[in-house]
């Protein structure tokens, strides 16, 4: 008779619904000290106090997690990235609600724990405020401005929203402006809809900021999409942020700020897989996912954590070609 608890034990092989909610089944640990020798750590940021719109990416996390299955080899890519690299869960930053800087604080905190320990860390969010402490913590290890490719259905370089000058809206223009995305490095994807406006798309094109606009995005194919944006990146050190809402809302309807038209799922994590193969990557983060069922029933979050299978793989692809 097969001792289901020795097939945990053992094995790791638990259906996706039992034990704890770690993201993939992966290890768990809040300790600094275990992070010596991990390549991968996901890092919750549980919080949507910046949105200027619809909350509930504050659960984004949990459902993320929630939505994982356990690890296997890349049916495409054939490559199990869970297998060739190691990867942690190290839990969630500790955020405090309603107070946006102390939250941004406790994030840039455990990511540069992570970044201290020589690993790169996935963020899942939350809104996307967060990409401000996250990449503030990777250009401050890695000693200046880093690359950004950036999915969105929005540019995210407002000066305020709503008069607000720190919001899910303004972290790129902050980012940018505090020197620690270097713009001439920066593009943005999938972009669409009806803001923003002209002042900001000029602020933009002052720094040379690349943008592919969804309409783009269509008429090019998402393989030229992905040799223009690795083409404007180039060398160096990168982050990679998605932003949920750049999926089209028939494949991610749990989102802040729904638009019509965009990506397909498909084309997203193929992009997002090539882009961590060919860029190097030292940090990443998944957005704005709005829970709407539970467990693998929200498409939402499950898209998200394909996103950071994805990524996985892809950085999983470069260590293997970096040691062919």
């Amino acid at each position: 008779m097969i001792d289901p608890l020795e097939r945990w034990r053992e094995f790791g092989e638990k259906p996706d619904f039992a034990g704890l909610p770690s993201f993939a089944g992966m290890p768990y640990t809040e300790d600094p000290a275990e992070l010596a020798g991990v390549d991968v750590a996901i890092v919750g940021a549980p919080t949507d106090d910046l949105v200027s719109d619809r909350p509930g990416a504050r659960f984004g996390p949990r459902a993320i997690r929630a939505a994982s299955c356990p690890p296997g080899p890349h049916l495409e890519a054939g490559i199990d990235g869970f297998d060739a690299l190691r990867v942690v869960d190290f839990g969630d930053a500790p955020i405090l609600p309603a107070d946006p800087a102390a939250s941004h604080a406790a994030i840039e905190r455990t990511v540069g724990q992570v970044l201290a320990a020589g690993a790169i860390p996935i963020v899942l969010g939350g809104d996307h405020g967060i990409a401000e402490p996250d990449i503030r913590a990777c250009a401050a290890r890695h000693g200046g401005p880093v690359g950004l490719v950036h999915f969105d259905t929005h540019t995210d370089t407002g000066e305020e929203v709503f008069g607000v000058e720190v919001s899910h809206g303004t972290p790129m223009r902050r980012l940018v402006e505090a020197g620690h995305v270097d713009p001439r490095r920066y593009v943005q994807i999938g972009l669409r809809g009806y803001w923003p406006g002209e002042e900001e798309f000029a602020w933009q094109a002052e720094r040379g900021i690349a943008s592919i606009f969804m309409h783009q995005v269509r008429d090019l194919g998402i393989d030229e999409v992905i040799e223009r944006a690795a083409a404007s990146v180039g060398e160096g050190p990168a982050y990679l942020s998605v932003d949920i809402d750049v999926l089209d809302p028939a494949f991610a309807p749990g989102t802040g700020t729904p638009e019509p038209g965009g990506m397909t799922s498909a084309e997203l994590l193929l992009a997002c897989r090539r882009l961590a193969e060919r860029l190097e990557l030292v940090g990443a983060e998944v957005v704005e996912v709005i829970p709407t069922a539970v467990g693998s029933a929200d498409i939402t979050a499950l898209a998200a954590d394909r996103v950071v299978r994805e990524i996985v793989t892809g950085l999983a692809l470069r260590r293997a070609a970096e040691a062919s």
